[in-house]
């Protein structure tokens, strides 16, 4: 049987192949021809080579990478894993290669950057995957609490503690079939992610004798590991929240003969050194930058202490250089990463391919005791009435510490134990909801989001019992903003005598207001205003102040390390607790609905919070996004940096509803279409559907399908 592609009337791409190694290398090749440009930015990003045709602003990143031994860590899990694993994913890569030339044709990207497609290993699909995720679990959220403790007091150090504006989340919920009009489960949700154009998931459909299976893949990575519908079985997952990254602070020194040292528990111990070059376009000089690896990890801040050389953050009050008393030989502190895939050899790809051949929740069940990283909260059903609530990934048990700020790598507390901590689970009752709040994955995180949108997604669930997939997408597009309270109940305790008339007639408003983030809405402009105005505020009271000094990290970190950011994603807590008294948080928001009151009335909401997606090369033409509604603590999720930009950075990446009655009544959208190539029919024909919360239908009848006239002869991938 020669490889089929099909499409629906959307482009979605739907294989057909003799067995799951054809299957694979089906979907890398059809990925590469759709999605070339997308493809090679990710590799790339992953080697750390971006600089090289994007320019100098990509150099922090390939920094990063390097320097964190993403690449080298990516072999050495591919290096580990089971041989039919290994065939497969191999598989894959071979179709990414033997498509990536034709795909290339088609984007215009490569002539304006010069960039030739290059060569996939078969490693490169794990480092797609770490480099994608190895910012999740917010490990520089460490460097911003350890900054609070030293500078503001031990006392305050986790007062900003929320899902703040470098994170990831999502939404899910499941339904038994209890609470469905069929009596067949339904799997739905949305994860949030920093929108990029082309999109973080692509739509497929995978079948092969041994399994038929769609949902939302990585382009990069085969299979589908974070959704999918067997048919049998459905499952997805959302953002645990946990913590299984740390962050150590070393102490290196260099001797006279080159060679690096790193003080460790049991003393000075051997750290390895070498040097690299990032080629930077549209600049004669490369950037040299010196990798280090101690017995905790790579390090990854101050590497070019001690006369090294390599990245523009040298030491400085916050990172010491000093001598030892070993004839003057040059000490520095730095600091380093230690994650689980560097330390275990281990990446939780063998998980993909059972995946797609489980057939109950069971064998989901199963499958993902091997899971290791981003840790999830995952969700499945199937068509005989499993239902599954649990947590998966790889969380090490260590001291508290370690989870809240940079540890000392000298202290043997501070050591991995060598064992993973237990993942929770929980029945399903009725329904369950997954939205990044402290609940299941809680004893395995320090920083979760609010509850306003697990509880509001909970509140809808409960209004009915005959739920359909037509129904369930409209829980999607809840603008309701409870996070609003807080801030509208100071607003309700300002002293009207103290306000202007314009002041008051603002604070009317906002009070008689329905606190629907709807785009067109003039009165949640309003209070976005008010809100800005406040953080603002708050964030230059003198309280602060120690926190407004840049922190001596790259650039790459600033998003958790801005306090503007902070306070903004922190306003709730602020507003009633932390080190700014009371009285002033009056006067400011006294102040906010002055400063209101006096500026013109603010447009619709969705005027100024309009779509802002990242893209690798930008086209220039920024008017072309369009407004959004909801908010951060919204279900219809899409957030901004309040104070400071109401521009829409993160926003639901996919949404689906699984339906285990008829898995063609499922549904499902993407921000821009199934293709990645600008002018193609497919590139944003789903934007439409997306931004007014539609859906639109999943099709599984292979006679509803237009078939691709090119087919693919079958490949050797012994």
């Amino acid at each position: 049987m020669s490889i089929e592609v099909y499409r629906d009337a959307w482009g979605v791409p739907h294989l057909r192949a003799a067995d799951p190694r054809e299957l694979a290398h089906a979907q890398g090749l059809v990925t590469a021809r759709d999605r070339a440009w997308q493809l090679e930015v990710e590799r790339h990003r992953a080697q750390g080579t971006t600089a090289g045709f994007l320019g100098a602003a990509e150099a922090g990143w390939d920094t990063f990478v390097r320097q964190a031994r993403l690449a080298d860590t990516a072999r050495r899990c591919y290096d580990r894993l089971d041989t039919e694993t290994a065939a497969w994913v191999r598989a894959y890569v071979d179709g990414v290669n033997e498509g990536l030339a034709a795909g290339a044709r088609r984007a215009p990207e490569f002539a304006a950057t010069g960039l030739e497609p290059g060569r996939w290993e078969p490693w490169t699909p794990l480092a797609v995957w770490l480099s994608t995720h190895i910012l999740f679990a917010g490990f520089p959220t460490k460097l911003w609490r350890d900054q609070v403790a030293r500078r503001l007091g031990e006392q305050w150090t986790e007062l900003f503690a929320t899902d703040g504006p470098g994170t990831a989340g999502s939404n899910g919920w499941v339904v038994s079939g209890a609470r469905t009009a069929s009596g067949a489960a339904i799997v739905a949700g949305d994860p949030h992610r920093f929108i990029e154009a082309p999109g973080v998931y692509q739509q497929i459909r995978l079948a092969c004798p041994e399994y038929d299976v769609l949902g939302l893949a990585v382009p990069g990575v085969p299979g589908l590991a974070h959704f999918g519908h067997t048919g049998r079985v459905a499952w997805a997952i959302t953002n645990a929240m946990a913590d299984y990254q740390d962050l150590y602070r070393e102490r290196l020194r260099r001797r006279p003969d080159g060679r690096v040292e790193a003080l460790g528990p049991d003393g000075w111990e051997p750290a390895t050194a070498h040097s690299e070059t990032i080629r930077v376009a549209g600049s004669a000089e490369p950037v040299r930058i010196e990798v280090i690896e101690t017995g905790r990890g790579p390090v990854i801040i101050g590497a070019g202490g001690g006369g090294g050389g390599g990245g523009d953050w040298g030491p400085d009050a916050d990172m010491d250089v000093d001598t030892d008393d070993e004839g003057g030989v040059p000490e520095w502190e730095a600091v380093s990463l230690r994650y689980p895939p560097r330390v275990t050899g281990e990446s939780g790809f063998s998980v993909l391919p059972a995946l797609l051949a489980a057939r109950g929740v069971g064998d989901v069940d199963r499958a993902l005791d091997r899971w290791v990283e981003p840790v999830n909260v995952v969700q499945a059903a199937d068509v005989d009435g499993g239902l599954l609530h649990r947590v998966a990934g790889y969380v090490p048990v260590r001291d508290r510490d370690n989870a809240l700020r940079v540890v000392p790598a000298w202290e043997a507390a501070h050591a991995w134990s060598g064992r993973a901590a237990a993942t929770p689970r929980a029945e399903v009752d009725g329904h369950a909801v997954m939205a990044n709040a402290r609940g299941l994955a809680g004893p395995l995180g320090v920083e979760f989001a609010p509850p306003h949108r697990a509880e509001r997604i909970t509140a809808l669930l409960d209004a009915s019992a005959s739920w359909t997939p037509a129904t369930t997408a409209a829980v999607h597009t809840d603008t309701d903003n409870p996070s609003a309270r807080r801030l509208l109940d100071a607003v309700r305790g300002a002293d009207e005598t103290a306000l202007s008339p314009a002041a008051r007639a603002v604070r009317a408003t906002l009070l008689a207001w329905d606190r629907r983030m709807a785009a067109d809405s003039v009165d949640a402009g309003l209070y976005a205003a008010v809100r800005g105005a406040v953080v603002r505020r708050l964030a230059a009271h003198e309280a602060f102040a120690v926190l407004r000094e840049p922190a001596p990290y790259p650039e790459l970190f600033r998003p958790w390390l801005a306090l503007g950011a902070r306070v903004a994603f922190a306003l709730e807590t602020l507003l009633v607790s932390g080190p700014v008294p009371a009285g002033d948080i009056a006067r400011i928001v006294r102040e906010a609905l002055e400063e209101a009151g006096a500026a013109e009335t603010p447009p619709a909401w969705g005027v100024t919070h309009r779509l802002a997606p990242w893209q690798a090369l930008p086209d220039g033409d920024d008017a072309q996004w369009p407004g959004l509604a909801g908010d951060h603590d919204c279900v219809l999720s899409t957030s901004s940096v309040p104070g400071f930009t109401d521009r829409g950075a993160r926003a639901s990446a996919a949404r689906y509803v699984w339906d285990l009655a008829d898995r063609e009544r499922s549904l499902w959208v993407v921000p821009f279409g199934a293709s990645g190539v600008p002018g193609d029919p497919h590139h944003r024909d789903q934007l439409p559907l997306w931004l007014r919360g539609e859906l639109a239908p999943v099709t599984t009848d292979w006679k509803s399908l237009t078939p691709e006239h090119e087919e693919q002869e079958p490949h050797d991938h012994r």
